[in-house]
């Protein structure tokens, strides 16, 4: 019995184990695939890839809207299928669109479901372009009304309140 566990023990170099490492999570991926002909649903696999943080998150997305395969809003049951399009809104407005290449039913790590997936997402906007966040000091009480015409002016120059004017020049 000692003899068989030693022999199940990888011996080598440290590159030898890590490649080792990898083929054992690519096929751990295969085998979380789905077997011939069957299909996912859109949730199971926006929540596999790791688009979504849980299965139920990737179902509420689907529920709200939030998802598109192939240009379409779906329901979480949606049969997903290689070559599909799929759009997920995220939190933050910023939008991924991925194009399916692999099929997976169970979560697998970030290096392996990056492989089942193209992403054609454009990239995410400038950090400067987001506008700054007022803040106000703890206990300066309620903003008065000069404060709060300032910090709407602040927002229309930004751009990010669709009800503001824009501010007038003399």
């Amino acid at each position: 019995m000692a003899s068989d566990k030693a022999s199940d023990t990888p011996s080598g170099t440290a590159s030898e184990t890590a490649s080792g490492t990898a083929s054992e999570t690519v096929e751990a991926a295969r085998a979380a695939g789905p077997a011939g002909g069957e299909s996912v649903r859109i949730d199971s696999w926006i929540w596999s890839v790791r688009l979504a943080k849980t299965r139920s998150a990737g179902a509420t997305a689907c529920r709200g809207g939030h998802v598109k395969v192939n240009g379409v809003r779906v329901k979480a049951a949606h049969a997903v299928r290689v070559g599909d399009e799929v759009r997920v809104r995220q939190a933050g407005g910023h939008e991924r669109v991925v194009i399916v290449k692999r099929l997976i039913r169970k979560r697998v790590g970030a290096p392996v479901a990056v492989e089942c997936y193209v992403d054609n997402s454009p990239p995410p906007p400038p950090r400067e372009a987001v506008a700054p966040i007022a803040i106000r000091d703890r206990g300066a009480g309620r903003p008065t009304k000069r404060d709060r015409r300032d910090m709407d002016r602040l927002r229309a120059a930004f751009g990010t309140d669709p009800t503001a004017k824009p501010p007038e020049e003399d």
